[in-house]
């Protein structure tokens, strides 16, 4: 691995005694100590420069105000000082540099194997995949009871997208809440529905090399679908046995085993595995992209907004999240008012397209990481996979029009389901590529404005049913959308870091 590097400043201090320092060259097992060597004038409060000698020795100069080179060397680390020392007092801020250290120590304590012979990364997504698919299991359970709901109150279309649009209120704050909790104190300790997501964006990158990140997100998100189906399929028979209550209290139930396990068994970053071994270690630290720095700060709402980057994302989420909740909450409204099928059968119509968007997402993922191994930019690889993600959607809801009967919409629908999950691979992963550091933050921005858009889309889709009697011209509205959208991260979006 590579030296480590420490920022030092210079501060005037009227005496100062000497101060040893050491650097540290990290490797696998062991931490070897280097010499630093500080050169310093008179007066060297203009700048310090640090370098490396070719002895593996650290040079700190001192430039002096007056341009001439008055200062001599000596040598720290070495048992003593030598020469005359500089009237300054130098401050070292070694937060890189004890990052790194803190690298090195982890390896060497590492076992040489994981116990159990399976990488601890596919614990960790496992347990993703199956936190995400409880939490779109809950939202479900909503999407299917309103359906006996309306018939029994006589609820119209417009109050019945309210209905259907209030699981979403508190999804708002909670996502941004939820993205600055994760970055802060770590993906373990902050995951449920409402941060479901920008607790991943944070928790992954940590745990998963970049050329494997889309992968484990295709992995975590094919759970996030299978929880439509389940929930789609289960819901209906256990209402009838247990009751719309005792439906929610279920999966509620599920959602507290799952806790105990990962409690017991994960860890927010693979340096504090007690299970990890030393290769699988030394792999995800050396694909990392970047870690925080002390004294690092997040950047300005006006910075972020600043940014066309920044904004192709957003509009990116903004149409995802319209077009997928639209299709999440009324689907088996959709099925069961233009078909005239009846609740179970509209939820199998339902289930199906979200099974195989399960796959659909892994493939996506997969394809992502495989292009930038083959040497395609990052930048290029996002514009393809939501470009699939959301022109494939468009075309299939615009053709919806012409489907005559329950099974070809239902194929329309899984058609435009599993194109869409490719833009996981797009904009979902953007984030992390423009902002490592702060991926939970900014997505849960993001998601949060993008779930606005989904409270409108899914309210809205009431009141145009309502008004013109038909889903058809909101589905057209929706494809449009996509349609623009695709344009407009194609011209702005980059997979390049924009904040440090």
């Amino acid at each position: 691995m590579a030296s480590v590097r420490s920022c030092v400043s210079v501060k005037s201090a009227a005496a100062a005694s000497p101060v040893r320092y050491r650097s540290a060259r990290v490797g696998a097992a062991s931490l070897e100590p280097r010499s630093l060597r500080i050169s310093c004038s008179s007066s060297c409060s203009s700048s310090t420069f640090l370098d490396s000698g070719g002895d593996g020795s650290r040079d700190i100069s001192c430039a002096s105000s007056s341009g001439r080179g008055n200062g001599v060397a000596g040598l720290v680390g070495d048992g003593g000082g030598r020469g005359r020392w500089c009237r300054q007092r130098v401050v070292a801020m070694c937060s890189a540099g004890m990052e790194g250290v803190r690298h090195g120590a982890a390896v060497a304590s590492a076992p040489a194997t994981a116990a159990s012979g399976l990488p601890e990364r596919a614990k960790v997504v496992a347990l993703v995949a199956v936190v995400m698919l409880l939490c779109n299991a809950d939202r479900v359970v909503m999407s299917v009871a309103v359906v006996p709901f309306a018939a029994q109150y006589g609820w119209s279309s417009s109050f019945l997208g309210i209905v259907q649009s209030s699981f979403l209120w508190g999804y708002v704050f909670s996502s941004m809440v939820g993205g600055a909790l994760a970055d802060r104190y770590g993906g373990k300790k902050v995951m449920a529905e409402g941060v479901a997501f920008p607790t991943m964006s944070t928790f992954l990158p940590k745990w998963f090399p970049t050329h494997e990140r889309a992968t484990a997100v295709g992995i975590s998100m094919a759970g996030f679908h299978l929880g439509n189906v389940i929930s789609f399929l289960a819901t209906p028979i256990i209402m009838s046995h247990i009751g719309l209550a005792g439906t929610f209290a279920f999966f509620a139930s599920l959602g507290y085993l799952w806790l105990s396990v990962w409690l017991l068994n994960v860890e927010s970053d693979p340096l504090d595995s007690r299970t990890i071994s030393k290769s699988e270690l030394q792999l995800i630290l050396a694909g990392r992209s970047g870690s925080k720095v002390e004294g690092s700060k997040f950047p300005s709402l006006r910075e972020l907004l600043s940014k066309i980057e920044m904004w192709a994302i957003i509009v990116a989420n903004v149409v995802n999240n319209w077009g997928y909740f639209v299709l999440l909450s009324w689907m088996p409204v959709y099925f069961k008012t233009v078909y005239n099928v009846n609740l179970k059968q509209a939820a199998w119509f339902s289930a199906i397209p979200w099974g195989v968007m399960a796959l659909s997402g892994y493939v996506a993922g997969a394809s992502a990481d495989f292009l930038i191994k083959s040497g395609f930019s990052v930048a290029l690889v996002r514009k393809i996979m939501q470009s699939i993600g959301f022109i494939g959607p468009g075309v299939s809801l615009l053709c919806l029009r012409f489907a005559q009967t329950p099974s070809i919409a239902a194929v329309l629908m899984t058609i435009a389901l599993s194109l869409s999950s490719f833009s996981q691979a797009g904009y979902f992963c953007n984030v992390q590529d423009v902002a490592p550091k702060y991926a939970g933050s900014l997505h849960g921005l993001t998601n949060g404005i993008g779930t606005v858009a989904a409270i409108v889309s899914t309210i809205g889709t009431g009141f145009f049913v309502q008004w013109l009697g038909s889903f058809q011209a909101f589905l057209t509205l929706t494809a449009v959308l996509y349609f623009s959208a695709t344009i407009f991260y194609n011209t702005y979006a980059t997979g390049d870091q924009i904040f440090d």
